[in-house]
This record gives structure tokens, C-alpha cells and sequence, in this order.
């Protein structure tokens, strides 16, 4: 009965509006037990999801950010490939798009009231949020909660192929994002309390034939934790993306700097993107 409470209780909090789950940030998220992260023998693909053919010299970046609750998955611009590079034409002068999903009833609605975060948990038609950044990743999110995947063109390719096959409309938007400088487009996956905003972003670097399951991750802190853990193995292969390390002690001032503006006034162009 503990258990079960106790999941209803996370699964909630994961829902909550931003000012709410910003004074949980630093609590533990998920005591469910992690196995170790499979290894993916895609054909051409070793344990860092590096293609052994002729584009593994070509390297993109692949950005995993994670906002509290909220995991989100972008890419630079210029990186972008059609379709879903038409994206890029809504937001003039954007260097940086970034994606997550969510519940369409929770996303919209005036009053996100204990029925409606309830009803979230019962699958229900999903969105995509597309986030347009004209700063860095790091200036933009903070760069603690900022990863920077070294992939292939390939590996680009095909997780931007899921995102766009996320999207049921294509690039026509559904509605005005949350701030400045995005906007939701309606998604066909479905959102429920077992395929979250984090379950989605995880099926994106599968995608790509990256060693991150999908499989049970609810919570932000399950593909977290794979994402660092890919992060340190790339960076000892010498994979590590460009323009996301920094060194610990300017990664601190970032850390401040997010907490001290408390990622509340949603500038895409300068300050930091909010929670969500």
C-alpha cells in the first residue's frame, strides 16, 4: 500500500505547475530500482552509440536538458534536417530547438486543479512543445542540467524522424506555447501515467540506437541518470559534445545563476527558460 501510495504521489508531483515542483527539485525523485543500462548492438553502433561507418566522423550534438520534472531533447539549428527543419522558419533568428512532450488536458487548461492533474494519469491525447533558444543550452537551461550527446548524422537523422513522426500535424501550430518563444503542436503519441514527458524524451535517444531503455522510465531521474552516465563514457572516448563542457566551477556559477533568477520570467533570448 506504501508503494502504491507513494507512486501516486510522484506521479502527481510530476504534473504539478513549475513554482510547485521547484522547492521539490532537489528531493530524490524515484526509489524504484535502476538495472544497469542495456547495451545496444545495433548494426554499426557501439556502447557510446557511435556508427562505425562513413559519417561517424561528421559528429552532431544532440542536447538532453532537464527542466525539475521535465526532460526535453534539442538540437542546434543549423543541425536540423527536413521535415522537420521547417520548425526552425516559426521562430526568426533561433539558434537552438528543443522538444518535450506532455498531457494536451494538463498543458491547457486555465485552472490545472486536482481533477485535472488526475485526469492526466488516465492516457489522454498528448503535445509537443517546441522551445526556441537564440543563447547557448548552457546560458539558456543552466549548464548543471545540461548534457550534450556526441551522435552521428545518421543517429541525428533518425531521432529527429521520431520527433517528427510525434507530430500529427507536422509543424502547424495548436496552440501558443507557455512564454516566449514557443509554441505546442498537437502530438500523436498518447500521455499517460506510464508514457511521460520522460518516457517520450527516452524513446527519442533510442531512436538514434543510443544504450538508453525506455522501459519503466517515468520519472526525470530515471533518463537522467542514463544520460550522465553516457555523457562520462562518451567523454572518456574522447566523444564529449562540443560547447557543453565547462569546467566545474563555471558550471556552478550557472547552477547560481538558474536558482537566483529562479527561471521565472521566460526569456528566449537572454535569461533562462522556466520550468515545466
Amino acid at each position: 500500500m506504501r508503494g502504491r501510495s507513494y507512486l501516486l504521489t510522484s506521479l502527481l508531483i510530476l504534473l504539478l505547475p513549475p513554482y510547485a515542483r521547484a522547492a521539490l527539485d532537489a528531493v530524490p525523485q524515484e526509489s524504484l530500482s535502476q538495472d544497469s543500462v542495456p547495451r545496444t548492438d545495433a548494426a554499426g553502433a557501439d556502447a557510446t552509440g557511435a556508427d562505425a561507418g562513413g559519417d561517424a566522423a561528421k559528429s552532431v550534438v544532440i542536447y538532453v536538458v532537464r527542466r525539475g520534472w521535465h526532460m526535453d531533447i534539442g538540437f542546434a539549428a543549423g543541425d536540423l534536417q527536413p521535415p522537420l527543419k521547417d520548425v526552425v522558419g516559426q521562430f526568426p533568428g533561433v539558434r537552438y530547438l528543443f522538444f518535450s512532450f506532455g498531457d494536451q488536458r494538463y498543458l491547457l487548461a486555465k485552472d490545472r486543479n486536482a481533477p485535472v492533474l488526475l485526469a492526466a494519469l488516465w492516457p489522454g491525447r498528448g503535445m509537443i512543445l517546441a522551445t526556441a533558444v537564440a543563447s547557448s543550452p548552457p546560458d539558456a537551461f543552466g549548464a548543471a542540467h545540461v548534457v550534450a550527446l556526441s551522435v552521428t548524422q545518421k543517429q541525428a537523422r533518425d531521432t529527429q524522424a521520431f520527433v517528427w513522426h510525434s507530430l500529427e500535424n507536422g509543424v502547424t501550430p495548436y496552440a501558443t506555447g507557455p512564454y516566449e518563444g514557443s509554441v505546442y503542436l498537437a502530438a500523436t503519441p498518447r500521455y499517460s501515467a506510464f508514457h511521460t514527458c520522460n518516457t517520450w524524451a527516452a524513446e527519442s535517444l533510442r531512436a538514434a540506437a543510443l544504450p538508453i531503455h525506455s522501459a519503466g522510465v517515468i520519472f526525470a531521474g530515471q533518463l537522467w541518470r542514463q544520460v550522465r552516465r553516457l555523457e562520462k563514457k562518451q567523454s572518456a572516448d574522447g566523444l564529449s559534445g562540443a560547447g557543453v563542457q565547462l569546467l566545474n566551477g563555471a558550471a556552478q556559477l550557472y547552477h547560481l545563476a538558474d536558482q537566483r533568477q529562479g527561471g521565472w520570467v521566460p526569456s528566449w533570448h537572454t535569461t533562462v527558460v522556466p520550468l515545466f
